[in-house]
């Protein structure tokens, strides 16, 4: 098994934007929108709970210990509703309860100055860099190390202690590695990070306003973003459809969040 060298500097490439994006947004808009670092925090909080704890334990158990919901969930239209909802009803939860808390913290401080979007988009940030850390970062950083540990001959020796399917899958996924790989990993990163930025905005809109039906509407934007992906994972359509798509609805949220954040944005503070 040998990795390419152009894919391996593509891939780490690739890896290196998705890190450093989140952190840069940050620090970039962190002075004209005021922003309130613990309403990133929460973010960030919220993803690692909500999605990495809860959705995890949840599809464990629905997809693999509970006999009846794994067969029934074998059908494609079943997992791809199944898949679609269970993310945008755990991360939603964890966003309303998160932006309920921030916004009674907010009426509780008299004199506190009106935050019309940039609550929304600190959290964005932290929610969203948390998913392209936790989902992308990380995840590539393993398959760069395995890609190099392969063209050093030492690949055999560090998966000793994996079963053989274990092993297949990691040189299967390792023979499929190209450049193209390496795009296609940052344009879905981008396209996940510029939808929770979307989605945390519009909860907290819902929020300041008093809306209650913002949850189900959250999760319904929400599992609608998963659709696709969960129909590929059905193989149901293909993946370049499903990236076109993304790459196109993430642009167009991306000029709506721009249009309508700015006119809300602060004054910038004093040096």
């Amino acid at each position: 098994m040998h990795v390419d060298p152009v894919t391996l500097v593509c891939l780490s490439l690739a890896t290196l934007f998705v890190a450093v994006l989140p952190i840069s947004l940050y620090r970039r808009l962190r002075g004209p929108f005021a922003f309130d670092w613990r309403a990133t925090i929460a973010g960030i909080a919220v993803f690692a709970l909500f999605a990495t704890v809860i959705e995890r334990a949840l599809n464990g158990y629905v997809l693999h210990e509970n006999p009846v919901t794994s067969q029934l969930l074998t059908n494609p239209l079943a997992f791809v509703l199944y898949g679609a909802l269970a993310a945008g009803v755990c991360e939603e939860a964890g966003r309303y309860i998160a932006m309920r808390l921030i916004a009674r913290r907010a009426a509780g401080q008299p004199g506190a100055p009106g935050q019309p979007d940039s609550t929304g988009l600190a959290y964005g940030i932290g929610h969203g860099g948390a998913e392209a850390w936790f989902i992308g970062v990380l995840v590539q950083l393993q398959w760069i190390f395995f890609a190099v540990l392969a063209n050093r001959g030492e690949l055999a020796e560090h998966l000793s202690n994996l079963s053989m399917d274990a092993v297949l899958r990691v040189h299967l996924i390792l023979g499929t590695l190209s450049p193209v790989v390496a795009g296609v990993f940052a344009l879905e990163r981008v396209a996940a990070f510029v939808f929770q930025i979307g989605l945390s905005v519009l909860m907290w809109r819902g929020v300041r306003a008093g809306r209650k039906s913002i949850l189900p509407i959250a999760i319904a934007l929400h599992a609608l973003i998963d659709v696709p992906a969960a129909m590929f994972q059905a193989r149901l359509v293909p993946l370049v459809a499903v990236d076109t798509l993304y790459a196109v609805v993430a642009i167009a949220v991306a000029v709506v969040l721009f249009r309508t954040c700015a006119r809300n944005r602060h004054a910038p503070r004093p040096a």
